[in-house]
């Protein structure tokens, strides 16, 4: 009988109230405003860049924000839109429409709550590294691709291809296009970015670029006549504070088929996202993530936002950042943050359709840079081949085609990059006439003498299908003389699958129908124990499967002579 385990769904929240101060409560009021007032301009940047309105940005920031402090395993984890997603919900839009991304969204945060209650969060935490650098520069790319037109104020006459070398083709094209009064508006918005942090890191450089580039372009409209340089407004019509009411998404199976490889690239980079949010945070505050916790509370977030309209929603590391720079410690920072996002959407929307388009450009272009961690990357380079190699097409892939893709194709790279350097690790030695009996930790050496006839193979390491090949091609292609003892030394082997087993169940067979005997030698618990459950070792007598090399000698050496005895009366027989 299988035993379901107790679900490990802890949140964060539950245990706030334990030795919670009113001075406390004060640090996650003024914490929670400072981070609502940072993700402003990034949830509006986001949606626009994801193919969306800035409402539906606000929206998933406050929803989903509230959801991840309110269920995750976190303390201080932000949730919200972030430039991860860009890429993947742009394309499902492309192709799906909305009600296709309401449907995939949901799917993934199914699958987040499924991989938290399986207990899968800490193996999330084993994706590779190069894998996740390569898809994240891999966004930052596209990402800053997609910003060019509004940067740049290009009008563009033909289609944009969604693939990125059409897209760029598409810019060149149309680059004598380009608007003056944009292209300043949007220099100016990356300098304030840049320099503002110089100035005050408590002032968030984006937000100071909002406010002063959208004064700067409302008093030139009014009163210098400058046109041509978009706004929020004139893209996306007069946007109202209204939230949406909860809609029922409706489900079909050949919808469910269709959109399920998109909703598990959600699901698996919001997982990777937000636990690797979670790890800086844990590094900084000294606290302990619940990772099957936060995966549950990531996924409740992502079933609820959709119901709003809104967007995938993760851990957002900068803005988790922030908030721990300005004091919060709680989950109460994270809510109250989401209510200030509320308060903004609900009284403050006419302001942010004055926004120039330009200046979220410049946002998005910031944040592309950031993402691209090309100081990370540049200190790979003289990392092992394979690794470089993983990062390499990781990247490709998802800058030319797509991230489901890069995903796939960069965790089957870094798997077989891995299983090659196992199959290295693992090493086979033969020995003929004499052996070395002593333990790495021996000071002192048992020298013992083998019998003519008798042969030892020693595998160290793990004997997977990688080793068993080697092991299997060695033994073909083994001494000319063939032995009448094999021993197998495997007191180095922590594992074998069922490859191993198969080769080994060969050669005991092949080698009975020789005339082999084979004797095996230190097997550990676990590795007998998977022996006796694919019934090996009963092709071996008991006493021919010793826990020490010198008794497996002891036994070789008497089962050679026995051999030795029975060939030769064997050929005085034939003499006669």
């Amino acid at each position: 009988m299988f035993k379901i385990r107790s679900i490990d769904f802890h949140p964060a929240s539950a245990a706030l109230w334990k030795g919670y101060s009113m001075s406390r409560f004060k640090q996650d009021i003024i914490a929670g405003i400072v981070v609502g007032i940072i993700a402003i301009p990034l949830a509006i940047a986001f949606a626009i860049a994801s193919g969306v309105t800035p409402a539906v940005g606000l929206i998933t920031a406050i929803v989903g924000g509230f959801m991840v402090s309110a269920f995750g395993g976190n303390s201080v984890q932000i949730g919200g839109p972030t430039g991860a997603f860009i890429v993947i919900i742009y394309n499902i839009i492309a192709m799906y429409g909305l009600e296709g991304l309401s449907m995939a969204t949901f799917m993934a945060g199914c699958i987040l709550v499924l991989l938290g209650l399986f207990r899968l969060g800490s193996v999330i935490k084993f994706i590779p590294y190069p894998i996740v650098v390569g898809f994240t520069a891999g966004i930052a790319v596209t990402i800053f691709s997609t910003q060019m037109p509004d940067f740049f104020g290009l009008t563009i006459s033909e289609p944009v291809s969604g693939d990125f070398l059409g897209k760029w083709g598409v810019y060149l094209r149309h680059f004598g296009t380009v608007n003056l009064a944009t292209l300043l508006v949007g220099l100016a918005s990356l300098a304030i970015i840049i320099v503002m942090p110089k100035i005050s890191k408590r002032i968030p450089g984006p937000l100071s670029a909002i406010v002063l580039v959208t004064l700067l372009l409302y008093v030139a409209r009014e009163y210098f006549g400058v046109t041509g340089v978009q706004t929020i407004g004139d893209r996306f019509g007069s946007i109202d504070g209204a939230l949406p009411a909860p809609h029922v998404i409706g489900f079909d199976m050949a919808s469910i088929n269709l959109l399920l490889p998109s909703a598990f690239t959600i699901a698996m980079l919001g997982a990777i996202e937000s636990l690797l949010s979670a790890t800086v945070a844990d590094g900084v505050t000294g606290s302990r993530t619940n990772s099957n916790t936060e995966l549950i509370g990531q996924g409740i977030a992502n079933i609820t936002v959709p119901l709003f309209g809104g967007i995938p929603v993760t851990g957002a590391i900068a803005r988790t950042m922030a908030n721990i720079t300005n004091g919060g410690r709680t989950p109460v920072a994270g809510m109250v943050h989401a209510l200030v996002l509320l308060l903004i959407f609900l009284f403050a929307m006419p302001l942010i359709n004055q926004v120039p388009m330009a200046c979220l450009a410049a946002v998005l272009i910031m944040v592309a840079y950031n993402m691209s961690g090309w100081r990370t990357i540049r200190g790979m380079v003289n990392n092992p081949k394979g690794d470089v190699w993983v990062l390499v097409v990781t990247f490709l892939l998802t800058v030319i085609f797509d991230l489901t893709i890069a995903i796939e194709i960069g965790m089957l790279l870094a798997v077989i990059v891995f299983l090659r350097r196992v199959s290295e690790n693992t090493t086979i030695k033969v020995y003929g006439e004499q052996l070395d009996a002593a333990d790495a930790d021996m000071t002192t050496h048992e020298v013992l003498d083998l019998q003519p006839g008798v042969s030892v193979y020693e595998i160290d390491g793990p004997f997977f299908f990688g080793a068993a090949t080697k092991f299997d091609e060695m033994m073909r292609s083994g001494t000319s003389e063939t032995p009448l003892v094999r021993i197998i030394r495997m007191r180095r082997v922590p594992f074998i699958d069922s490859t191993g087993i198969h080769n080994l169940q060969i050669l005991i067979e092949s080698s009975h129908e020789e005339g082999i005997m084979i004797v095996l030698s230190g097997v550990r618990e676990s590795v007998r124990e998977a022996l006796h459950k694919s019934h090996i070792d009963s092709l071996i007598a008991p006493e021919h499967i010793c826990n020490h090399i010198s008794s497996a000698v002891v036994v070789a050496n008497e089962l050679a002579r026995m051999r030795r005895h029975e060939l030769s009366g064997a050929m005085n027989v034939m003499d006669v």
